[in-house]
């Protein structure tokens, strides 16, 4: 199969989508599936090496967010009929609409990765913008109706998202999510480390817990910061470093309440980490943490478990059921009450018992999150409609 996959932006400020799309065309390559990507980024940008297969970056858009761009209209008229499929990562901008448009001209199937973006959590507490996203959505829903497959990461996911909007019809599809395996790329663990120290000297010999993600109040940040300032006391022993860019000036806010918790000396923001200071981090961290409010998958949370980290994440992380199945971490509700919860259940662990539960952090991400999965998911749901004898439909392989 030769699919293209569209995103408006590689940028690693901008979350999880770009890592996804990069590690599913390290897992394409592996498997030998043919991809190719387009994006709207500048053809100089320092993110887009390394990535596997061929990447169109198209430059600029316009109007913000939207990401309209009359070139990308332009190229996926000429270029779709090269592709098995196409896949867009994101709703609620112009590269979807544009796709559908040139799927349907050159009688390709395409799909549309929604990436958490149709989850309740943003109209019960944005809900200013779920109006805007209202009277947008008669132009995004035909994309997501008209597409072979609503991709999706998890199994809690697709009723979740069909609560947000109406008329909700669509083909949702499983796929799931996951990374290449960090522990078959050729690097040193110890180097890793010792590159993360060199970041943040002022933890060596200490132990400390790591949040890895945007700096965003779906997250829950504020969340472990209070729960942390109360717990604190009774771990002296224990930092904790909120690794991640920072989106909307929610930072200052939040040093500001280590400030009044008393614990902004243990409390470290090293901003973005990527590369080995990233990987030094998740293997010399004791635990991970995420308490978010609305996660579709959290990338963060598979690379800890691949590295040999438990993970301390909310039920609202969606792949939490898998998580608390294989005893690889700890799962509570994404309050205040429950992040403490987290916290005490990992504190009240014997380093026996905190050893066994690392030790299975492995299988988990073996089991159910390496990308390889993933890339072959999507070939067997566009396999069907490369066949002009198939249709599509609810009884093939994946759909929900």
């Amino acid at each position: 199969m030769q699919t293209l996959h569209i995103i408006n932006t590689f940028a690693p400020t901008s979350g999880g989508p770009p890592e996804a799309v990069r590690q599913l065309a390290k897992a394409c390559q592996e498997v030998g599936a043919g991809m190719e990507i387009v994006c709207l980024d500048s053809p100089g940008e320092p993110f887009l090496e390394g990535i596997p297969c061929p990447v169109h970056a198209l430059g600029q858009s316009y109007l913000g967010g939207y990401s309209f761009s009359p070139r990308l209209w332009r190229w996926l008229r000429a270029n779709a009929g090269r592709f098995d499929g196409m896949v867009m990562h994101g709703i609620w901008s112009f590269p979807g609409v544009a796709l559908r448009f040139a799927a349907r001209r050159a009688g390709k199937p395409y799909g549309v990765f929604v990436h958490g973006h149709l989850d309740p959590w943003f109209y019960r507490n944005y809900p200013l913008k779920h109006l805007k996203k209202m009277l947008y959505w008669p132009v995004q829903y035909p994309v997501l109706r008209d597409a072979l497959a609503v991709f999706f990461t998890a199994e809690s996911e697709p009723n979740l998202a069909r609560t947000s909007f109406r008329p909700n019809q669509w083909n949702s599809v499983v796929v799931g999510l996951g990374i290449t395996d960090p522990e078959e790329i050729e690097r040193d663990p110890a180097l890793e480390v010792a590159a993360f120290y060199r970041r943040l000297p002022q933890l060596q010999g200490r132990c400390f817990l790591l949040f890895l993600s945007r700096i965003h109040a779906k997250k829950g940040c504020d969340l472990l910061i209070k729960t942390f300032a109360k717990i604190a006391p009774s771990v002296p022993e224990v930092d904790l470093v909120i690794a991640g860019p920072d989106e909307g000036g929610l930072q200052a806010r939040l040093q500001n309440l280590t400030d009044e918790s008393g614990v902004a000396g243990r409390v470290h923001w090293p901003g973005m980490i990527d590369g080995d200071v990233k990987w030094g981090a998740l293997r010399a961290c004791d635990a991970l943490v995420l308490p978010s409010h609305s996660e579709n998958f959290g990338i963060a949370v598979v690379e800890a478990l691949a590295v040999g980290r438990p993970v301390l994440i909310s039920n609202k992380v969606n792949i939490w059921q898998k998580i608390e199945y294989d005893k690889a971490g700890f799962v509570e509700e994404d309050t205040e009450e429950g992040t403490e919860q987290l916290l005490l259940r990992w504190f009240a662990l014997q380093p026996a018992e905190r050893d066994a539960m690392a030790n299975r952090t492995r299988a988990c991400f073996e089991r159910h999150f390496t990308m390889s999965r993933t890339a072959m998911a999507l070939d067997r749901v566009f396999a069907p409609a490369t066949s002009p004898a198939a249709k599509f439909d609810d009884n093939n392989p994946g759909s929900e």
